[in-house]
């Protein structure tokens, strides 16, 4: 495969929509890519801002050397008898679907076509994703390199067994639900210390981008940063005796499970 090839985009919600910008970043033209959704008024919008072409489902996957399935996980198993006797079996099929098994797709298709596990998360819409791709058997090196090559556009990406794919499902996945959460906590406890919500959204919300970026760029780990900032007998150090106090890493670990449990019921 190279950016020649043709791209089925199945579902053109808010993720299909940053795929599609993210296979254009990688080099695939425009006219390459075609879209099958549901919503008339959301395929003409997605037209008129990327220059893509849009087909019903049928034809759309006859023609590609590509599919991307970006689909709720209930309606899976409904797209997948749909296009089973019209899907080009040289294609490589890409799932996004949370739970959504390599050989759930191959059973549902019926066919030999080889299949892509990836799990995104929302930050692709900002091209700051985490992604994490399984391959199937059957998968092209060309397949595999097209696939990888245009995650990287969405952020970063990396390669997994697809044993540990729930796993991934609970850690990256789930994981900005679980930032988003920690960010109303902070709020609405500074909030009760008597900051207005402006101003305990502003110190918040920079306070934790700024921690990330020290995270990502000053090449040290989060315990040697944590420890850092944490003077003995200080403001920072009671603050986190009440975390432990509380059992944060209990809590993290059970709510991690939880999620990696229900990414297996999915499946």
């Amino acid at each position: 495969m190279d950016q020649q090839s043709k791209v089925a985009v199945i579902g053109a919600g808010v993720m299909g929509e940053a795929l599609i910008a993210a296979l254009i970043s990688s080099g695939v033209k425009p006219h390459h890519i075609t879209i099958s959704e549901k919503r008339e008024d959301r395929a003409q919008e997605l037209i008129s801002k990327y220059s893509i072409k849009a087909a019903a489902l049928n034809a759309n996957v006859s023609d590609a050397d590509a599919l991307l399935l970006v689909v709720k996980p209930q309606d899976m198993a409904t797209v997948l008898e749909e296009i089973k006797g019209s899907i080009n079996p040289k294609a490589v099929v890409i799932t996004f679907a949370a739970g959504k098994t390599i050989s759930f797709i191959s059973n549902g298709l019926g066919t030999s076509n080889p299949v892509i596990r990836v799990m995104p998360n929302t930050p692709t819409l900002v091209g700051k994703g985490m992604a994490a791709a399984s391959m199937s058997a059957g998968v092209t090196d060309a397949q595999r390199d097209f696939v990888l090559g245009f995650l990287e556009a969405t952020g970063t990406v990396i390669e997994v067994s697809e044993d540990l794919q729930d796993a991934v499902t609970a850690t990256s996945g789930s994981g900005p639900a679980y930032f988003f959460a920690f960010v109303e906590a902070m709020v609405n406890g500074a909030k009760e210390l008597g900051l207005s919500e402006k101003d305990a959204t502003t110190l918040t919300v920079q306070t934790i981008i700024g921690a990330a970026k020290l995270l990502e760029e000053s090449g040290k780990n989060a315990t040697t940063l944590r420890e850092n900032v944490t003077s003995p007998s200080g403001t920072t150090a009671a603050a986190l005796a009440s975390f432990g106090d509380a059992n944060l890493d209990s809590i993290v670990a059970k709510a991690m499970k939880a999620a990696r449990d229900r990414s297996q019921e999915l499946a």
